[in-house]
């Protein structure tokens, strides 16, 4: 038995791993899923958050842990949980990227996602990204919604999602990640890319792992939810990695 713990990403909350949840408890694994601040029912002002508070809190879950746990980050939670292996490298057994973002030392997100724009890539449809007036948060348009983050969920699931977005804060995709090849680069990671991604590309998924090796990458032919859209499969991949990660 292994322990995940499932980090969302920008505008979600832990609701967002309803389906793989059980799915991986029914495989005999024990999961923690968990709401960054401001984001599900965490009620910390958006405005206030930054990049500290995300991995205060993850530090936090980890150090109730007694052993290692597999640390899975969705989309931006990539960010938050790889500034965490920097903290806490002796917690975690395996990093697992699904279509996240794996940023190198000084980067910050908003430098990743602007690399984007040197990567060969499909036409995208607008973003459903609204950024506020004073640039404090973000919020998403409800009508681009599905096109950008639920291209192959069905509606009752995109409904269901819609139902729970929250505003998302801007600094922490500002802040930069400050690494180090014996803290964050001792763990192993492990990346899952999704072919049909709008909101991050397939080219600039494979950019950033090609830049930041990984054990292994696994490929879903999905969009960007595959924890709506397929999670026997994203739930089978993850018991996977438990089965082969390293002790």
């Amino acid at each position: 038995m292994s322990t995940f713990v499932l980090v969302h990403g920008s505008w979600h909350g832990a609701w967002c791993w309803d389906k793989v949840v059980p799915l991986l408890q029914n495989a005999g694994h024990r999961v923690v899923a968990i709401d960054l601040p401001g984001h599900g029912l965490d009620t910390m002002p958006v405005q206030e958050i930054t990049l500290q508070d995300y991995t205060d809190r993850l530090c936090s879950v980890l150090d109730n842990e007694t052993e290692q746990v597999i640390l899975v980050g969705h989309s931006s939670g990539g960010l938050a949980i790889t500034q965490t292996a920097e903290y806490r490298p002796d917690k975690i057994r395996t990093l697992v990227y699904l279509c996240a973002y794996l940023p190198q030392d000084g980067q910050s997100l908003l430098q990743v996602i602007q690399s984007e724009l040197m990567v060969p890539a499909v036409a995208a449809p607008p973003s459903a990204v609204v950024i506020s007036d004073d640039q404090t948060y973000m919020s998403l348009d409800g009508d681009r919604v599905k096109a950008n983050l639920y291209g192959d969920c069905s509606d009752e699931d995109v409904e269901f999602a819609k139902d729970r977005l929250c505003l998302d804060p801007m600094a922490t995709f500002l802040a930069p990640v400050q690494l180090t090849p014996q803290n964050f680069g001792s763990v192993p990671r492990v990346y899952i890319e999704t072919l049909q991604d709008i909101a991050i590309s397939i080219g600039l998924q494979r950019q950033m792992y090609g830049q930041s090796p990984c054990r292994e990458v696994i490929t879903m032919d999905t969009a960007h939810s595959p924890f709506f859209s397929q999670p026997e499969a994203l739930s089978q991949h993850l018991h996977h990695i438990a089965e082969t990660s390293i002790d």
